[in-house]
């Protein structure tokens, strides 16, 4: 559990900034390699300085929208964006957020290079 250090949806990949002890959406684009790393992901939606349920890693269940098998990762789309591996795109610092192991559940293991594609 933590708080909010902006609006926040739930199923969003979080990182943890130390300058306010909050938690906000990560950012494969943004200019701070802090904000760029995911750590967790919200349970729930929050609103800046609400609580914020957070998985860290293992199994999550997120719906019904993911291919079995694929690879899903942070982009830079928009903060907090995962997608699959075909949608990386030049200029990201993709970080994997787990693989799909069924429709509906995702191994969740965060893994970043720290490397621009």
């Amino acid at each position: 559990m933590g708080a909010a250090g902006s609006a926040i949806t739930a199923r969003q990949p979080l990182y943890y900034d130390t300058s306010t002890a909050k938690w906000n959406p990560a950012d494969s684009t943004a200019p701070t390699a802090a904000a760029r790393v995911a750590t967790a992901i919200a349970l729930n939606s929050a609103s800046l300085n609400q609580p914020v349920s957070l998985h860290k890693s293992g199994d999550l269940a997120v719906g019904s929208d993911l291919t079995t098998g694929v690879s899903y990762y942070l982009v830079g789309a928009a903060a907090g964006t995962i997608v699959p591996v075909a949608d990386l795109t030049t200029g990201d610092y993709p970080q994997l957020i787990g693989i799909a192991k069924s429709t509906s559940v995702l191994a969740v293991s965060f893994v970043s290079a720290g490397v621009a594609l």
